[in-house]
């Protein structure tokens, strides 16, 4: 019994880390798409009119800044909602819209524009939606069952060796132990010390001067 419990209970481990790393991994590449696809934005904007491209630049800050200091605690807290889109990128799509284009060149510009502008609002959801998901209650009690009967059959198994059920239970334990912390510390991406930050969409930023 005792190798059946030990090989069920690492699948359950493995089976439970790969949705967790799964979803880390996912919420990462969100991130970088959604950076990605503004920085592109910014780029692309100076093939707008001057009056344009400076508010094309000033609602792309305006639109970090507020998932910065807003979304992102939100998220932390899996309070984070798609109900309502973001009023800066709305506006940025807008704005891209109604430009009458003057030449061929500009006309594919700003295709190329609302194109990343619809990226980064996927990938926004996608990070919405991935901040939102965790390991259900019935995997961790799944998880801590396999675990007990383990500790359990090492105890039986070792019962006229008291030392070395101990010295077994408490190597055990503390594999039980460092698997489920680490576990638990990736399970929400955007929750905790090792969460993902906003540094990529901070690094795009465009600068004040840039957005006037």
């Amino acid at each position: 019994m005792l190798p059946v419990l030990g090989i069920l209970f690492g699948l359950f481990v493995a089976f439970t880390a790969a949705q967790v790393w799964s979803d880390s991994d996912r919420a990462t590449a969100a991130v970088s798409r959604e950076a990605s696809s503004l920085r592109a934005v910014t780029l692309l904007a100076s093939g707008l009119p001057p009056e344009q491209e400076t508010r094309l630049r000033g609602l792309v800050r305006d639109y970090v800044e507020e998932t910065v200091a807003v979304e992102w605690p939100m998220m932390a807290r899996q309070a984070a909602s798609l109900k309502a889109a973001p009023p800066a990128l709305t506006a940025a799509l807008r704005l891209v819209v109604s430009t009458p284009a003057q030449n061929p060149g500009q006309q594919t510009t700003q295709h190329e524009i609302i194109t990343n502008l619809n990226s980064a609002l996927d990938a926004r959801r996608q990070r919405i939606i991935v901040s939102q998901t965790e390991v259900d209650s019935i995997k961790w009690w799944c998880l801590y069952l396999q675990a007990i009967c383990e500790l359990l059959v090492i105890a039986l198994v070792h019962c006229d060796n008291r030392l070395g059920s101990a010295i077994a239970m408490g190597l055990f334990a503390t594999g039980v132990a460092t698997s489920v912390l680490l576990i638990a510390a990736h399970d929400r991406p955007f929750t905790g010390q090792i969460s993902i930050a906003p540094t990529p969409l901070l690094q795009i930023m465009p600068d004040k001067e840039a957005s006037r």
